[in-house]
């Protein structure tokens, strides 16, 4: 089971402390120390040398490994008390008290992020003073996201009403989550009870989303390497080809394609593959007449349908 993030965050500021007291440790000595495996201990010392005292890139630890040991070049030059700068002091105290008011956000860690907001107030002085004027608005992905990582933290299950943007419709499962992860989005991947399958959500499309009793029990599945994005398309997957005219050329930049041939009137003739044709007829309503569907005939026909419908929906409004 992945570790959340407030989980994976406590870990990783003990694992400061705990290289500093003990250089050249070796990979296998600290994963078994913080019971995580040595990938999982890589992925944590690949994100260190980007944290700091400073906001502005400055006084960055400097970490790194041979794969056999870890070594810290720095520790003495980012031992220093935290100095903050009155910009630096409400980034930090803004984005604290936003976080503090996430829903499904566990009740002990919002008392210990309030706890330390109001050191950090005491320490910042006059500079506090700005923060107090300044608020976010979380969009209501965030709520989301605070009952999935409780879901995974808790171990439990989740009931969701999820949008399909590809069928339209609004679909009521019951998934086991398994992470929390960012490409572009945010989505959780679970295994879903629906399907019987590990599926992929997107949070922004869950309509609606309740904390179960049922304990998390998702089988035992191999995590997807995301380093080359989300969508990975097969070489057995149907065949798609659209032509678009210079105002959708960003097609090529935003879709894995095979092809892009060159069209006389500036466009271009993509070919490409999705294991899901049907969800480009969206691609086809938003290109308008900058871009149609050649094949396949039937996916081509769809959109022309789709296109007819949403137009008579619009004539019929106005």
């Amino acid at each position: 089971m992945a570790a959340n993030a407030i989980d994976q965050t406590r870990r990783m500021l003990s694992l400061v402390t705990y290289l500093r007291e003990r250089p050249g440790a070796h990979v296998g000595d600290v994963a078994r120390a913080f019971g995580i495996t040595e990938d999982e201990l890589i992925s944590d010392l690949d994100v260190l040398p980007m944290c700091g005292t400073s906001f502005r890139g400055g006084d960055l630890l400097d970490i790194d490994t041979d794969g056999e040991q870890i070594w810290w070049h720095n520790p003495d030059d980012v031992a220093e008390p935290l100095r903050l700068a009155a910009d630096e002091a409400t980034a930090l105290l803004v984005a604290a008290r936003a976080v503090a008011t996430l829903p499904g956000l566990r009740e002990g860690d919002r008392e210990a992020l309030l706890r330390a907001t109001a050191k950090l107030e005491a320490a910042a002085g006059e500079a506090a003073g700005a923060s107090s004027r300044l608020s976010v608005t979380f969009e209501s992905e965030g709520g989301v996201f605070a009952e999935v990582d409780r879901a995974i933290s808790e171990r439990r299950r989740l009931w969701l009403r999820y949008y399909s943007p590809a069928r339209d419709e609004l679909t009521e499962r019951e998934v086991d989550p398994i992470r929390l992860f960012a490409v572009g989005h945010t989505y959780m991947e679970a295994w879903c009870r629906l399907s019987e399958a590990r599926r992929t959500f997107r949070l922004d499309r869950v309509a609606e989303i309740r904390l179960l009793d049922d304990p998390s029990a998702p089988p035992e599945v191999e995590l997807r390497d995301l380093s080359e994005g989300l969508v990975h398309p097969s070489a057995d997957d149907p065949e798609v080809v659209v032509e678009v005219g210079p105002g959708g050329r960003w097609v090529a930049e935003y879709y894995p394609h095979d092809s892009a041939e060159e069209l006389p009137d500036g466009g271009l003739r993509i070919t490409l593959r999705t294991p899901d044709p049907a969800s480009l007829r969206r691609l086809a309503l938003r290109l308008g007449g900058e871009g149609r569907i050649v094949s396949p005939p039937e996916l081509a026909a769809s959109a022309r349908r789709a296109a007819c419908e949403a137009l008579a929906a619009y004539d019929d409004r106005a």
